[in-house]
């Protein structure tokens, strides 16, 4: 199963963004093949970026993209890389990386716990936090 970061979906539906053939491929490809999934956090970042939320789901469902629950148990490990994320950050006075909010790590700890690939543009930061997860990147 391939879990798809935010930015993928994101990518696949704008046919400017830059990374947007990567991405649609990407989707299409997984649908298809291993199976694509998105995490409730993934559906409401979509939510908070598209002009009919309540259509969100229903979309993502059409293409064949199913969405899961985040499992309690990746809270730990969410939680855990999250602090380490804010403690090398606060190490290096903030310079050496963006701030990154929350829910992508919960996405990273969704994977990590269910042994999936992440298909994200952000392949550093997952690779720093979730070492042990499979990227697919542009």
């Amino acid at each position: 199963m391939i879990l798809l970061d935010t930015n993928v979906i994101i990518g696949a539906l704008d046919k400017h963004e830059v990374q947007h053939r990567w991405a649609l491929e990407l989707v299409l490809s997984a649908v298809s093949g291993e199976g694509a999934v998105v995490s409730a956090v993934t559906v409401a970042e979509l939510c908070a970026v598209d002009g009919n939320p309540e259509e969100v789901q229903s979309d993502l469902r059409n293409w064949g993209v199913q969405i899961a629950d985040v499992p309690a148990v990746s809270a730990v490990v969410c939680g855990k890389a999250f602090r380490q994320y804010v403690n090398a950050r606060r190490n290096s006075k903030g310079t050496s990386a963006p701030k990154v909010p929350l829910p992508d790590f919960f996405i990273g700890a969704h994977a990590e716990i269910m042994g999936w690939k992440i298909a994200t543009r952000d392949q550093d930061r997952f690779r720093k936090c979730f070492p042990g997860v499979t990227l697919l990147t542009p």
